[in-house]
């Protein structure tokens, strides 16, 4: 049995349990060499619980067309959007606040995206939340 190799790796970002095979994420799938309804149906199953939330995946195809998913966490601005109860961040953060959140409400999505940022400690990576939700417009306190 000859070694598998990879040939590509990309990332894309699908709500979870709820991805279907149409356009954007077909046509993405089928260009790299995925087959698009087998990548439903692992994504889907793999991501159920999350039920429409947004969540990334790292995607690696092997020279067979047989590939591997890594689910990652949903991006930190979209569970910002979700614990501060917008739909969008301010165009203009420094100047218009469009909502506020606590240093507590930063320290639980922290605890949800840990293994996912690039942070030594839970307050480090709470830090960097509260420093996303402001570059949003949205302001934090405690």
């Amino acid at each position: 049995m000859a070694k598998k190799e990879v040939i590509d790796q990309f990332k894309i970002m699908a709500p979870g349990g709820q991805a279907t095979p149409a356009p954007p994420l077909g046509p993405v799938l089928g260009a790299k060499g995925v087959n698009p309804g087998q990548f439903i149906q692992q994504f889907n199953a793999a991501t159920a619980q999350l039920n429409g939330k947004i969540v990334g995946c790292v995607v690696t195809v092997y020279n067979d067309r047989s590939f591997t998913l890594e689910i990652k966490s949903s991006p930190a601005s979209v569970l910002i959007k979700e614990a501060a109860g917008i739909d969008k961040g301010s165009g203009e953060p420094n100047t218009n606040i469009v909502a506020t959140i606590t240093m507590d409400q930063c320290r639980k999505i922290a605890e949800e995206k840990i293994k996912d940022l690039n942070a030594s400690d839970l307050d480090a990576a709470a830090r960097m939340i509260a420093g996303t939700a402001r570059s949003m417009g949205v302001k934090v306190e405690g």
